[in-house]
């Protein structure tokens, strides 16, 4: 179980390097800025990684091919869950403009 674990992590984190390549055309290194720290193509692995490991553990793969493949899809689905926490987060910060309280009402009739 341990060796496709860590067969998947390998495996999901190329898959999200070449995600970020294709995404942005070229390799981004991690820098500091003022506010935060970018993470740049680590972050893509890590994501990858992750859900590759998180995906083989919970299906329980039993052949290498499986867990390959697995591995692939994982890779793929880590970049969608970033750009879906991204948009979750931007979402989240604009309420809309929906202020309940301090509505005005017509009292006139």
């Amino acid at each position: 179980m341990l060796e496709n674990m860590i067969f998947a992590m390998v495996i999901g984190g190329f898959v999200g390097l070449t995600a970020h390549v294709r995404k942005r055309g070229k390799i981004i290194m991690p820098r500091k800025t003022k506010k935060f720290i970018y993470l740049g193509f680590l972050e893509e692995i890590l994501t990858g990684s992750l859900a590759a490991a998180l995906l083989v553990v919970s299906s329980e793969a039993d052949s290498m091919l499986r867990v390959f493949l697995m591995s692939i899809m994982a890779g793929f689905g880590g970049d969608a869950l970033l750009r879906g926490l991204e948009l979750f987060r931007i979402s989240s910060g604009n309420n809309g403009g929906e202020d309940i309280g301090n509505e005005k009402t017509n009292t006139s009739a």
